[in-house]
């Protein structure tokens, strides 16, 4: 099968490779489309996410068709169309033909979407579901995300609003994404761009000069800094990015503040694989019934290394605009 790689010299490359053959419990999928993610690109240059790589196919979110089954797969047909995050529990990743990956991570894809749209879904849907979920909220939280408009983000204020959780604070980078959060429901005091002086102020003058109780922050780095001077004492920091600075962990110790850390792999470490499958049905039913509209998506191009190095590169440079990058197969 055709596949882009991580060769030798740690660099990727085209390349043809031999089909996986499913296990017992697998099933074998023809991907239609794949869904690109800053871990992508950040396994090539961080070391903490380099140690995730477990194939040197990399890729981790999928739509396709089942055309081959192992022993013992009783939820699936061959010819049913599905979708799922395979993180590093598959044979190999999402920049390839195939893939085969135990049943028990797989869901049928919402029937009124696309392969497309449902390869946009995955990763940004169990991380935003897993964030909502153990959050627990409250239509009385107050509430500041930072990268709202990213993947995570903009999938995040959508699960949020259906929920009546109204009381968000944002950031954003561009008057292009305050429209993107506009479009979604959010009102212009609550969108904070963040290329604005004064930011910690601006931040929390859209919450009646109050601290947060809860801080989503998909950004890290400085805007880690930043969530957690916005935090009140014994609020909530959340994590999803594992780029926290030194000082905004001493921000957060001195508050006393909680530090969730949002992880998908945790559950394959135990082999808790109906966490996948579960969240991914959940939200299978959110976007049938309405409930939540998929994310928006661009597709880059077809399986190829110049598809690859185009869409990591737009991840890099913060060029999503609000999009879920796209590589049809």
């Amino acid at each position: 099968m055709k596949a882009v790689i991580l060769n030798k010299n740690g660099t990727l490359e085209d390349a043809v490779v031999e089909n996986p053959q499913p296990k017992n419990k697998e099933v074998l999928i023809q991907i239609k489309a794949s869904g690109f993610n800053p871990i992508d690109y950040q396994m090539l240059e961080n070391e903490l996410e380099r140690k995730l790589i477990s194939s040197p196919i990399l890729g981790r979110e999928l739509s396709g068709i089942i055309v081959d089954k192992g022993l013992e797969v009783s939820e699936f047909n061959i010819g049913d169309e599905v979708f799922c995050g395979s993180g590093s529990m598959g044979s190999n990743g999402t920049y390839a033909e195939y893939i085969s990956v135990p049943e028990a991570i797989v869901s049928l894809k919402p029937k009124n979407i696309s392969f497309e749209q449902a390869a946009a879904i995955p990763s940004v849907g169990l991380t935003s579901l897993q964030i909502f979920n153990r959050l627990q909220l409250n239509p009385e939280n107050t509430i500041l995300v930072t990268g709202a408009t990213g993947g995570v983000g903009s999938f995040l204020i959508k699960l949020l609003l259906a929920n009546n959780i109204r009381q968000i604070t944002t950031t954003v980078g561009s008057e292009e994404n305050r429209q993107i959060l506009l479009k979604m429901g959010l009102k212009n005091h609550q969108i904070i761009n963040y290329k604005e002086e004064n930011l910690i102020e601006n931040i929390l003058k859209a919450n009646n000069n109050q601290l947060f109780d809860i801080g989503i922050d998909l950004v890290g780095n400085k805007m880690a800094e930043i969530t957690a001077q916005a935090l009140k004492i014994n609020g909530i920091y959340v994590d999803v990015t594992a780029l926290v600075t030194k000082e905004a962990h001493e921000i957060l110790f001195n508050k006393g503040n909680l530090i969730m850390n949002i992880s998908n792999y945790t559950y394959s470490m135990i082999k808790k694989y109906n966490y996948y499958q579960n969240s991914l049905i959940e939200i299978k039913n959110l976007i049938e019934t309405g409930v939540i509209i998929p994310p928006q998506y661009k597709v880059i191009g077809e399986l190829s290394l110049k598809t690859v190095l185009q869409a990591h590169s737009i991840l890099k440079n913060n060029q999503t605009q609000g999009h879920k990058l796209i590589m049809k197969h």
